[in-house]
């Protein structure tokens, strides 16, 4: 540290402004003498509460900026007086110091001083009061209250005429009143989670539903108001119970971390709803708790999960630790860019710049164990101590990516997998980045399951009559082993989805061909034009008696697509229940309608037909392990009658050919033998079930399909059939081995082998 910075720091009032110093702002300068600050302790990292020597309590602080030349730990009284303290120690790269008499509920940041070098990626400006990236829990203003972010939350001058170069001139106006604080939390008690039981549902029995906290309570109407848009809203009996009646067993959460909103929304008057702008990794987003934001809202998650728990459902986050809120070198200084910009961010060998394989501005260096630490260490808080049961990795390209290229021997991966507490908890990669060779569909290493766009296309495309052929569309319908059968991976790999958060519903999947984003005010140029749909003859909602049946039956043959396929199944919120938004596929910024589910519809017969199917389809799995095996098929015969556990027949009762999977079809059946079911039971005892014969027709004709006979089965009796307008749990018909039947154009007949 040099003598200059020591006595700039060691002041006890607010001293003259000068270069690196924070100039005090009217009733908010740091305050009178404080109490002393103790050494501490480099470890555990973040603001800690702990008994410190001689019994006297306190809170520890500890931060990793190995660039910086001083610290102030900056804490803040309720009327917004600032006291500044400075961490005394340094010990390799983390500043540290003990404030005897800090407790739980103390608001604070930090100040961090050092050189402004933009040039050699030296972005450090003690005037920006800075988010502590372990912060437990974050007291935030609500982004969405200004028409713009404030000038001074950036550690430039953003308005700087010339703006090629704003990014290297250094703002020195106090940035405090306008960002979040951290609050001191106290550590979990041993008795916090005496009453938990983690369901531990195994993988091949997961059933994914993707929701957001906020829009699946907002217009829930059995839910109290003041708890719609909360943990404790969905923690209610209300929303349980949907889940529940539903059948689903996990739960995953788009982004619960605290989040930023970006400029470019906020002046258009909007903000991020779907959350994917994440500022601190140990936090939960303040604006989601009923109870309050200085610490409240970490009793409150942790209430939801233990609530979700004892309904036997899982809670995976969906978490963004490919970059951060702070965007590129002309975004805001919020947090890691004024703490060390060069030693948490991938820098270009112009450091002005940010290396981007996120499309968002920045990604951190994943490489250096501080970063690598840094995202470890909240993985397994949001485990150990909040209670979540694993996690879905947003662009995880990126984070499996060494100095440049993805790798899956990478430090992330390497430590992940031999990870204690991680690698026993639900890990899920969105495979890909927008980095070249960022797509690594199948490329993750065992453990991992990824999300499987290629099951996604396939299956839009056969249903809408896209398809060349059925040759990709086999190998989805059946776990994906193309994709997966490698270094003992299994089925469960493969998480299969139909729709997500982003992109169209499912039921305008069926109704828009076009997006229809103009609500998001960007001229409608953003979200994907390769969507893959089909409105069934009408762009958007139809009075058409004939295009509304169709789009029924249609929703009714994806999700029992999905539903009956190898793999885990992922639900969007919702779409069980036909919401829309009206053909916006990119509904970040939509908080309102437009993105909430719309619980009215449970009270429409036609929607309360798909939610009933729903419900049918989920029971049908889970009553038959055929239907979620825990291996690959080996799809050759068992025994000596030649019976195998899975083949494929053409429309005409014959086993298809090479040359079939080739030619030009709309009509695909499928046989799952219940009585070679590959894998055993938890005593090894060999698993037996009913099977299935289920044909997939996506013909606008009807066609005549032959039933295979002996040895496949004597006889089949109708579970599902999709071109049914009213759907029944009833028995259905029974048609003879051998037999000759019509299937309807569009649907999916699910047949159960009766001996």
């Amino acid at each position: 540290m040099s003598s200059a910075a020591e006595q700039r720091i060691v002041q006890d009032g607010p001293g003259p402004p000068s270069p690196g110093a924070c100039p005090p702002g009217p009733g908010r300068g740091p305050s009178a003498p404080g109490p002393p600050v103790w050494p501490g302790a480099p470890h555990p990292l973040g603001a800690r509460p702990r008994t410190g020597p001689g019994g006297v309590t306190g809170t520890n602080f500890a931060l990793w900026a190995g660039g910086a030349e001083a610290v102030e730990v900056c804490l803040f009284d309720e009327d917004g007086t600032e006291t500044r303290r400075p961490l005394p120690e340094f010990t390799h790269g983390i500043w540290h110091g003990f404030l005897p008499e800090v407790g739980a509920g103390q608001r604070y940041g930090y100040r961090v001083h050092g050189p402004w070098d933009p040039w050699t990626g030296a972005r450090f400006n003690p005037a920006k009061l800075l988010l502590d990236p372990y912060a437990r829990a974050v007291d935030a203003p609500r982004g969405a209250d200004y028409r713009r972010l404030p000038p001074e939350v950036y550690g430039h001058v953003r308005d700087w005429p010339q703006q090629e170069y704003a990014d290297t001139v250094r703002d020195d106006r106090d940035s405090a009143p306008y960002v979040p604080k951290g609050v001191v939390v106290r550590d979990d008690g041993p008795d916090e989670w005496r009453d938990d039981v983690r369901p531990k549902t195994p993988w091949a029995d997961t059933v994914i539903y993707e929701l957001h906290v906020r829009g699946f309570t907002m217009r829930h109407p059995d839910i109290p108001e003041k708890l719609r848009g909360t943990y404790a809203g969905l923690a209610h009996p209300a929303a349980v119970a949907h889940l529940v009646e539903l059948g689903v067993t996990a739960v995953e959460l788009l982004p619960v971390h605290q989040f930023a909103h970006e400029d470019h929304l906020l002046r258009r008057g909007l903000g991020n709803y779907w959350g994917y702008n994440s500022l601190g990794w140990f936090a939960p987003h303040a604006a989601y708790a009923a109870g309050g934001t200085t610490g409240q809202q970490v009793g409150e998650f942790r209430a939801m999960v233990r609530a979700l728990h004892a309904a036997g459902i899982e809670v995976i986050l969906d978490v963004v630790y490919n970059h951060t809120a702070e965007a590129g070198e002309l975004g805001p200084t919020l947090s890691l860019k004024g703490i060390d910009n060069a030693g948490y961010y991938r820098l270009q060998q112009d450091a002005r710049r940010y290396a981007d394989y996120t499309g968002c501005g920045n990604t951190p260096h994943v490489v250096q164990p501080h970063v690598l630490r840094l995202i470890t260490d909240s993985l397994r808080y949001w485990v150990t101590e909040m209670g979540v049961d694993g996690f879905r990795f947003d662009l995880a390209a990126a984070l499996a990516r060494s100095f440049h290229d993805v790798d899956m021997l990478s430090p992330f991966l390497a430590v992940i997998a031999q990870d204690p507490v991680l690698r026993r908890v639900k890990l899920i990669a969105e495979p890909w980045d927008v980095g070249t060779g960022g797509y690594q569909v199948g490329a993750f290493p065992p453990l991992w399951a990824e999300w499987n766009d290629r099951y996604r296309d396939a299956v839009r495309d056969f249903w809408r009559g896209a398809l060349p052929d059925v040759r990709d569309l086999g190998y989805r319908l059946s776990g994906s082993s193309d994709l997966y059968a490698w270094g003992g991976r299994r089925p469960h790999a493969s998480v299969n989805f139909v729709t997500a958060h982003d992109g169209f519903t499912l039921r305008d999947l069926v109704s828009y061909e076009r997006k229809h984003n103009e609500a998001n005010g960007e001229d409608n140029r953003d979200g994907t034009d390769d969507n893959r749909s089909w409105n069934c003859g009408a762009e958007g909602e139809s009075d058409d008696a004939a295009v509304t049946a169709l789009r029924h039956r249609q929703l009714r043959n994806l999700l029992t697509t999905l539903l009956l396929s190898t793999g885990v199944p992922m639900l969007t919120a919702g779409d069980e229940m036909g919401r829309t938004q009206g053909g916006n596929n990119n509904a970040y910024c939509q908080d309102d309608a437009t993105s909430w589910v719309d619980w009215s519809l449970r009270e429409e017969p036609a929607w309360a037909d798909l939610l009933a199917l729903t419900r049918r389809l989920i029971a049908l799995r889970r009553a038959h392990p055929v239907l979620r095996s825990r291996s690959f098929f080996a799809g050759r015969a068992q025994a000596e009658d030649g019976l195998r556990d899975l083949a494929w027949f053409t429309a005409r009762g014959g086993e298809m050919t090479e040359r079939d999977w080739y030619a030009p079809t709309g009509t695909l059946a499928l046989y799952l033998s219940g009585r070679d079911i590959p894998g055993r039971d938890e005593r090894g005892t060999p698993v037996t079930d009913d099977g299935f014969h289920i044909v997939l027709h996506a013909g606008h004709a009807p066609v005549e399909v032959t039933l295979p006979g002996a040895p496949w089965a004597e006889a089949y009796e109708v579970a599902v059939d999709t071109a049914a307008e009213q759907q029944t749990a009833e028995p259905g018909t029974v048609h003879p081995g051998g037999a000759r039947i019509t299937v309807p154009g569009r649907s999916v007949l699910v047949l159960r082998v009766r001996e």
